[in-house]
């Protein structure tokens, strides 16, 4: 009987097997690769199979096993840090920091591939009031709602983001600056549509919006910062 492990992969782990093997007295002797992809450097005669011997495999195979369950949980936890590092603490929407990562990335996929990108900033105008009148649960509320109402009308490919107090981004990945106007047109009306509820009171929501195209010569800030402007632009010459 030989016990073998092979595969290169496995290396760090035969090297703390051969040791412990050999501290409980087996005789442990090293061979040549048998394929180009494969590492069998440990080899066990039936005779070293001894009880000791016997008790070292399974103690080693059981703390192996621990130490994959551990990783493996490691792993879990992080995915879950890192999507709550991303996430508005409000809102079911992302935050600036997650906002800026994921214009980075369709910048340098339009610089890429030539595809055209949007950003549409929303502004709630007189959100204050909200807060003024009903409390601060109701303009929390008010916000969250905003979020899922945009999340709801977005492709799959496009993300919403909440750049901070009333104010959201929405990132159209795959549309031209004609289309992403009238894509922001259409995202206002919903959200002017209905008024916001929150327990016994209701409040109409107002917006403003501006839109810019997302090109590969304008950093994060600098997009956001000129979507910002044509807001305000926007909103100016409709008070106007």
């Amino acid at each position: 009987m030989v016990l073998k492990v092979t595969g290169a992969r496995n290396q760090p782990f035969s090297d703390i097997r051969k040791r412990a093997l050999m501290q409980a007295g087996a005789k442990v002797v090293g061979r040549g690769p048998t394929r180009p992809d494969e590492i069998a450097f440990l080899g066990l005669s039936e005779a070293d199979l001894t009880p000791a011997v016997q008790g070292a495999i399974r103690t080693l195979m059981t703390e192996i096993d621990d130490l994959r369950q551990e990783v493996s949980r490691l792993k879990s936890q992080l995915n879950q840090m890192e999507v709550l590092a991303d996430q508005d603490p409000l809102t079911p929407a992302l935050n600036r920091r997650a906002l800026m990562r994921e214009l980075d990335r369709i910048r340098t996929f339009a610089h890429r591939y030539g595809s055209p990108a949007a950003l549409v900033y929303i502004d709630l105008d007189d959100f204050k009031s909200i807060n003024d009148r009903f409390g601060h649960a109701a303009g929390d509320a008010a916000l969250r709602a905003v979020a899922e109402r945009l999340r709801a009308q977005v492709a799959e490919v496009d993300f919403v983001a909440r750049v901070g107090g009333d104010e959201f981004a929405v990132v159209l990945a795959q549309a031209s600056l004609p289309a992403a106007e009238a894509r922001a047109q259409s995202l206002a009306r919903n959200l002017e549509s209905s008024p916001v509820r929150f327990g016994d009171w209701s409040a109409p929501l107002h917006v403003s919006f501006g839109v810019t195209a997302i090109t590969p010569d304008l950093e994060g800030e600098e997009i956001l910062a000129r979507a910002d402007a044509a807001m305000y632009a926007r909103r100016r010459e409709l008070r106007d």
